[in-house]
């Protein structure tokens, strides 16, 4: 009998900033997440087209590369994966309503709110 692959919870990060994007891979990676990398919404999207059952966890800024941004995409993220855990982080206040059950995260945050809510995420 072949052995089983343990699961392994994906999150997909949205961040336009390359810094930032790998600082939150690695951060994720040592919680136990795959994890996929998008710079734009709409390279999201088709993630998303493929992939949103299988996600546990999306992190996106609301400034993106693209035509649209993080509470777009997440709106479209919700409607694809209603169970998905949705964080959306942003410098300043948020100009659009985020969709039912995603959370907001002011910029400057901690690591350690990451490390948490990859905690979460996996748990529901």
């Amino acid at each position: 009998m072949g052995q089983s692959e343990p699961f392994q919870a994906t999150a997909l990060i949205v961040e336009d900033d390359a810094m930032q994007r790998e600082m939150l891979s690695l951060l994720l990676e040592e919680s136990g997440y795959q994890v996929i990398q998008c710079e734009s919404a709409e390279a999201a999207e088709r993630v998303l087209e493929k992939n949103a059952g299988a996600l546990c966890l999306m992190l996106t800024d609301v400034q993106l590369a693209g035509r649209m941004n993080g509470i777009e995409l997440a709106h479209v993220a919700k409607d694809r994966n209603p169970k998905l855990d949705i964080v959306v982080t942003s410098g300043r206040p948020l100009m659009q309503p985020l969709p039912d059950g995603a959370k907001f995260w002011a910029k400057p945050w901690a690591p350690l709110d990451v490390l948490r809510e990859a905690e979460l995420a996996q748990l529901s």
